[in-house]
């Protein structure tokens, strides 16, 4: 009561001062217009605070505070204390049933936007609230961009499963190894016995054979990744060859698979290991043959760009069949065509698939960098929002335009590295004046 006083002696001292004084016997509204409680009809209380003179005095099952609620100013430290209680008081929800419970003891001008005002500056309300904000998309790599290159010399590289096959009277696991071209979107599937590092090797060894080498893979950070990388390199260096140049990423590849072939796969769940390996050639063709252009208006007998075209010379794979008398004229002729057709894929590559990666297709707007020092959330899809775990940044990790699109955070269990769209920044501390403080 007394704090209550005190606060309406600061800001209510003139309309104190003038309900205080005798009223003559043609009383009316002593206040002036100007001022904020002329419509409120204040008057003075026996306790000393001023009070509203509403019209439900008649209602017999509401309490004497709620038929003359106390007068509080509408920016006051008090009134936002008062207000965070009872917003602690509901748990931080129910807005609403806050509202009503301040009004049955409290009036306050304007009432929402200031207690809007509380829960924008309440640290709990502001975690609960926290959300990533993804940068601007960044332009493509130097592997996105590789006309007249051999296909799959720029990769990534990711593994999905596991998938059950049949062997003799067991079910064994085996998981599928995918393989992407980053410049013509062509995938590769391999099958892998385990998640081991040995096996990883071998499934890149295998895409090898039949790919050729590639200039540079792209992978997440599973340990299977990392061991390959590191037995890769150092074989490698025995021999005194060129390095494979291999980079992780905190996010997973983007894979450009169809549905179809998902659907196709777990219909040969439960079938034996040669099916399974038929099942993923199978897919392998289906998702090469899907049109990365679309169909030409001047020609209808043109077909639309395929990362096949590029692999074996068209959509299918049928090629026309070429007699000639002399083998050699013909295997010379046939030479020389498949490189005609190879040129003017590419041509159609640069001119029809090419343009069609300009335009940023989501987080078109800069936003502010992630910096060293700021307390994070790391967003964990597989656990509940509010067992994400909370950490530090230690280092910014910035691209050449200057957003950060990768951090290095400490936890609880160590450093890892995240991507921005995986980090929330926590707004720590309310921001509040001088006066207030």
């Amino acid at each position: 009561m007394f704090i209550l006083i005190s606060v309406q002696d600061a800001e209510f001292a003139e309309e104190k001062a003038l309900l205080q004084k005798p009223k003559p016997v043609s009383w009316k509204n002593v206040l002036p217009k100007r001022s904020s409680l002329y419509k409120l009809s204040p008057f003075l209380a026996e306790d000393g605070l001023l009070r509203m003179n509403g019209r439900i005095d008649e209602c017999a099952h509401v309490e004497e505070c709620t038929k003359h609620p106390i007068l509080l100013p509408k920016r006051h430290l008090v009134t936002d204390l008062i207000i965070a209680s009872v917003h602690q008081k509901f748990c931080h929800m129910n807005h609403q049933s806050t509202l009503n419970e301040i009004r049955r003891r409290f009036y306050v001008p304007a009432l929402k936007s200031v207690y809007n005002r509380v829960r924008d500056r309440c640290q709990h309300c502001k975690i609960l609230r926290a959300k990533p904000e993804a940068p601007e998309m960044s332009g493509l790599s130097v592997g996105r961009l590789q006309p007249f290159c051999r296909p799959f010399s720029y990769v990534g590289i990711d593994y999905f499963g596991p998938m059950h096959v049949v062997i003799g009277r067991r079910t064994e696991k085996r998981w599928g190894v995918l393989i992407t071209c980053l410049t013509v979107r062509a995938v590769h599937l391999e099958v892998a016995h385990s998640l081991t590092t040995d096996s990883c090797i071998l499934a890149i060894r295998n895409f090898i054979a039949r790919r050729g080498a590639p200039v540079q893979i792209i992978s997440d950070r599973g340990t299977n990744f990392i061991g390959a990388s590191r037995e890769l390199k150092e074989a490698l260096q025995q021999v005194n060859q060129d390095k494979l140049m291999e980079h992780f990423v905190t996010t997973d590849i983007e894979m450009d698979v169809q549905p179809s072939g998902v659907t196709t796969l777990r219909r040969s769940l439960g079938t034996p290991n040669e099916i399974l390996r038929n099942t993923l050639t199978e897919i392998e063709l289906t998702v090469n043959s899907r049109p990365l252009t679309e169909l030409p208006l001047d020609d209808e007998l043109s077909q639309a760009l395929t990362p096949n075209h590029l692999l074996i010379g068209s959509s299918d794979g049928s090629k026309p069949p070429i007699a000639y008398d002399d083998s050699s004229y013909a295997l010379k002729h046939t030479w020389r065509m498949s490189q005609v057709y190879a040129n003017r894929f590419w041509r159609r590559w640069v001119d029809e698939y090419l343009p069609t990666l300009t335009r940023r297709t989501k987080w078109f707007n800069r936003v502010k960098p992630i910096e060293e020092g700021d307390i994070v959330i790391i967003v964990d899809e597989t656990l509940p929002r509010n067992c994400w775990p909370k950490s530090r940044v230690v280092h910014a990790i910035r691209s050449k335009d200057g957003q950060v699109r990768r951090a290095l955070v400490q936890t609880a269990t160590g450093v890892l590295e995240r991507p921005a769209v995986k980090i929330a920044v926590l707004d720590v501390g309310a921001n509040v004046s001088t006066s207030e403080q």
